[in-house]
């Protein structure tokens, strides 16, 4: 853990007995985006670092993944988190499995047997998480839903069946990168702003709270970009604390190639861009070559790889999203495209996960202090 520099100490966010000092959970990014590297840099400055498990399998090596994917991604998502916890020891490292992925199942009951301190799952209502994970396990189960419906829903049948809350519960705004959970018709309403949707879902929580007699904390992402967003979330909402993604790939510990983190500095507002992803659902990217080829009709002729979504009707898509996804990683962005959130287009240059943690907790101060001191005659 890091000495105290900062001007003022922001609270803990505490899911369970898992204390992290800083209250930002670093959101999970695939293919690959957020492995070992960046998820025990964002553990070891005390927040907590999160590797994808979406087609980690990849990096176990290309022959032995085509050969047994399901078994190359079990194997990698239990080195990385060995990797991640060798190089944060103490820190605080979760996994984001899709409930969309083919390999779902046996991904979580993997993480958990590796010893992965949090599971968030999204893309998908997870109903079924807290049976997957393996007895005697402590990994905390952390639904990531997009409406207080969907969070009601996961509570009830959880508690119905397993006698068990969610540890915490992120909701997840339309202004997030990625595959988004909201038609595209509601993607710009009023009523899918992040702001709306927290105070609803810390209400619908209230009564599993008080039959569990335990807290559940509420996470909101998707556009949190400032420190004072953190501030306004905690202090003014009422959240726990914040899930960010997009400002951790401008870092040198984001586990993707230079080319991909330089998108994202090179990137303007006109460039972000909603696509229609293989997979079914929105998604909102950065509009490069790939893309317009895409949006020209310009089919990518290709065989599936492996079926690694379930939701994906590779018959029909144009591309594959996986290997757009893995050559975008690798810095190929002429063969693939970068996920990103809506304020990407803010990010101007690459810095240390450090740098960055401490400059959007400073950030918080300062909101902090200014909201102490009243407004000025």
């Amino acid at each position: 853990m890091m000495e105290s520099k900062w001007s003022c100490e922001p609270p803990a966010l505490k899911i369970g007995d898992l204390v992290a000092r800083v209250p930002i959970v670093q959101g999970g990014m695939g293919v690959g985006i957020s492995l070992a590297g960046l998820a025990s840099a964002v553990a070891r400055a005390g927040g907590i670092g999160v590797i994808s498990a979406a087609l980690v399998g990849i990096y176990e090596g290309e022959a032995y993944f085509f050969k047994n994917p399901t078994e190359a991604n079990i194997q990698g998502i239990k080195r990385q988190i060995a990797l991640a916890k060798k190089k944060a020891p103490g820190g605080i490292i979760g996994v984001n499995i899709m409930v969309a992925l083919t390999d779902f199942e046996p991904l979580c009951r993997a993480a958990c047997e590796a010893g992965a301190d949090i599971l968030f799952c999204g893309a998908g209502l997870p109903l079924n998480l807290p049976e997957l994970r393996p007895e005697g396990a402590n990994t905390k189960l952390v639904p990531i839903v997009s409406s207080p419906r969907a969070a009601q829903l996961v509570a009830k049948r959880w508690w119905s069946k397993y006698q068990y809350v969610p540890d915490a519960v992120v909701v997840e705004g339309p202004k997030a990168g990625g595959h988004l959970g909201f038609a595209p018709d509601k993607i710009e309403a009023e009523e899918s702003r992040l702001e709306v949707l927290v105070p609803q879902v810390l209400e619908a929580m209230k009564p599993f709270e008080d039959k569990a007699g335990k807290p559940i904390p509420v996470i909101p992402a998707g556009g949190i970009y400032t420190g004072r967003d953190i501030y306004y979330y905690i202090n003014k909402l009422g959240a726990a604390g914040v899930q960010m993604a997009t400002r951790f790939v401008a870092t040198h510990e984001c586990d993707a190639a230079p080319a991909f983190k330089e998108a994202f500095v090179k990137a303007t507002k006109e460039d972000l861009t909603i696509i229609k992803s293989p997979v079914g659902l929105p998604g909102r990217a950065i509009r490069g070559t790939f893309i317009k080829e895409v949006e020209a009709g310009k089919k990518k002729p290709y065989k599936c790889i492996y079926h690694c979504l379930k939701t994906c009707d590779y018959r029909k898509s144009p591309y594959c999203i996986a290997a757009a996804l893995i050559n975008a990683q690798r810095g190929r962005l002429e063969a693939g495209f970068v996920f990103a959130g809506a304020n990407a287009w803010r990010v101007d240059k690459i810095v240390s996960v450090q740098e960055l943690i401490d400059e959007l907790i400073e950030e918080y101060c300062q909101a902090l202090k200014e909201d102490q001191e009243g407004p000025r005659a």
